[in-house]
């Protein structure tokens, strides 16, 4: 869910329930319900299940993007140690190494400034992958030449972990709750409406209580989804980036 797509999906269910609501009032008219029916029970039955659905979906979203803030960090500090690790390769070695990890670090950067766009994050994938080779391949030579054998044995570990790490995140990215719970996110508020609105048929048509309804369910339903696509919406992950453009704004 795009920014564009955000207050579109909002309007959209907000409209949406407000119809629902009708509807079930209509039908409740038609019906006219008592208070302490088992339609009564079925309502409270439903409308439970969708609260655990809210809360069981909003907390599963909260733990992957807390899980994700802590990738970032620890990819920043994978980096920044496999960075300064060049210091121990021969000095000849060492500025050719050290551009390669501006450029992997700015294609990284690139990467999920671009997230979203599937033609740019293929290109940065195919940038920082090359990289990866050229890092590799770069300070598997510097520490043959290195005056001590146990520097490769300091270096590479930490390259490699550098590297892991950027794997580790791209499959967090694409980790979040199945679709057909979006879906029931999306059909069970209407749902609820249905039946709030059968249930308040024996009342006078409050415009407020409507408003209110409708306003709840759409921004809740709104939140859940933005915090699972926190890179789309009013929920910012990329916030958390600001570590990785620091630590590259250091490598001079």
């Amino acid at each position: 869910m795009n920014r564009l797509v955000s207050p579109f999906f909002v309007a959209g269910l907000f409209a949406a329930i407000l119809i629902f609501l009708e509807i079930g009032r209509q039908i409740g008219r038609r019906r006219e319900e008592s208070a302490g029916s088992p339609f009564g029970a079925m309502a409270n039955a439903v409308f439970g299940l969708m609260s655990l659905l809210i809360a069981f979906t909003f907390s599963g979203a909260a733990s992957r993007l807390d899980a994700r803030r802590q990738l970032i960090a620890e990819e920043t500090n994978a980096i920044g140690t496999a960075y300064l690790r060049i210091d121990l390769l021969p000095s000849a070695r060492q500025p050719a190494l050290r551009e390669s990890f501006r450029q992997y670090l700015d294609a990284r950067l690139a990467f999920y400034s671009k997230f979203g766009d599937p033609t740019a994050e293929r290109a940065e994938t195919s940038r920082f992958t090359a990289l990866q080779r050229e890092i590799w391949s770069l300070a598997l030579k510097a520490c043959q030449e290195a005056p001590s054998p146990l520097t490769t044995n300091v270096v590479m570990p930490s390259l490699n972990t550098m590297f892991d790490i950027a794997t580790t995140r791209a499959v967090a990215l694409q980790i979040h709750q199945p679709p057909i719970i979006f879906v029931l996110l999306g059909v069970l508020p209407l749902i609820c409406s249905l039946l709030a609105g059968c249930d308040a048929a024996r009342k006078s048509r409050s415009l407020i209580h409507m408003l209110g309804f409708a306003a709840v369910l759409a921004i809740t339903v709104f939140v859940v989804v933005d915090y699972e696509y926190p890179r789309f919406g009013l929920i910012r992950e990329d916030a958390m980036d600001r570590v990785l453009v620091e630590l590259r704004q250091g490598m001079h």
